[in-house]
């Protein structure tokens, strides 16, 4: 009996979840061919989605798909195995393996809609508890979950993010930049992610001829609404939507002076992995997965402590070699991460449970 995969991932605009998703969802498909693919017909990533041979299945999209014709249309299968790869899962189906990256909706509902706390709260605990194995980004995720979920930890499985290496390949290249010299930040436009400090942080500086470009945007469910408000009375300060693609960002990470993430929370945390994978100094948060995931390749600072960003960020600047230092230490550390890897990892974890 084949293994299906829940992609409904591909109906998603990109964010670290995702990538995860089609990542070990492409190396899957090479590893084990007949592994089946399923998604709303509302699918965005069209491309991907033929190299999977993703099924479209139902009338429905979002949870509603999710949660009634994705495990429907399963029954009709004999409830074969599932695997979840982007946090949510069918919650009345036994027969599954579901990834949750993070449990940031319960460290901190502050962070994200009521409605959409509300929801993950009811929803997440419950599909963890039934599910056979649970699957997630970090060591410190692994802890979390077990913390604030109460489950057994022997039932959680830690696989890491990568960076892909098509990605690597084009930072080799030689890219244009259309900003001049900037200083760059890569997320979602997130309370949790912090940004209002590092623009209170990069105000500080008082850098001359130097922008400080913002890659994200938001949306109703966990969007910062003041961000744009705290930075429109400056013009050094651009928003660029994170729509681009894989390769602008690729040049916009290799054409940075620096890369900063003072993220609060972070399961996993990829943006600073991407930027050493381009040669790009980072000064990094020391909350959460960060020291986990960035080892001694990064500068690292008190994400609460506005003073602490900016004089991080000075010294990455100033330093030369501590610059060179922490370019060699990042590009050696992105080789610590492997997708293929990550993605073998997965698949011995769904062996597992289709021998017991």
């Amino acid at each position: 009996m084949p293994v299906y995969v829940n992609a409904r991932f591909l109906t998603q605009p990109i964010t670290g979840v995702q990538r995860y998703a089609t990542e070990i969802s492409l190396h899957l498909k090479k590893m084990v061919p007949w592994t089946k693919f399923i998604t709303p017909g509302n699918i965005v990533h069209r491309y991907i989605a033929e190299i999977l041979d993703a099924k479209p299945v139902g009338r429905f999209s979002g949870y509603l798909w999710e949660q009634i014709e994705l495990p429907k249309y399963l029954k009709g299968f004999g409830s074969p195995l599932l695997i979840n790869l982007a946090n949510t899962a069918p919650l009345f189906y036994k027969e599954q393996i579901v990834t949750i990256h993070d449990v940031a909706f319960l460290r901190n509902p502050l962070w994200f809609s009521k409605k959409f706390c509300y929801y993950y709260k009811l929803l997440i605990p419950r599909i963890a508890r039934k599910s056979l194995k649970v699957v997630t980004v970090s060591k410190f995720s692994k802890k979390e979950i077990v913390n604030l979920m109460d489950i057994d930890e022997r039932k959680i499985k830690v696989i890491y993010n990568a960076v892909s290496s098509e990605f690597v390949s084009m930072a080799k290249n030689g890219l244009p930049n259309e900003y001049g010299k900037y200083i760059l930040a890569v997320s979602s436009l997130d309370p949790r992610k912090n940004f209002k400090n590092l623009i209170l942080a990069f105000g500080r500086l008082k850098l001359q001829d130097t922008k400080l470009i913002i890659v994200g945007s938001g949306n109703r469910v966990f969007a910062d609404e003041g961000l744009r408000e705290v930075a429109s009375f400056r013009n050094d300060i651009v928003f660029v939507n994170d729509t681009v693609d894989d390769e602008l960002l690729t040049g916009l990470y290799k054409n940075a002076i620096c890369f900063v993430y003072p993220s609060l929370y972070e399961g996993f945390g990829l943006p600073p992995l991407e930027a050493m994978a381009c040669g790009c100094p980072t000064v990094v948060s020391n909350a959460a997965s960060l020291p986990e995931v960035c080892g001694d390749a990064a500068y690292y600072v008190d994400p609460h402590d506005v003073d602490s960003i900016a004089d991080g960020m000075r010294k990455v600047l100033t330093d030369d070699d501590l610059r060179r230092s922490l370019i060699k230490k990042g590009l050696e550390r992105v080789n610590f991460f492997s997708w293929e890897r990550s993605a073998r990892e997965f698949l011995r974890v769904f062996e597992e449970v289709l021998k017991s």
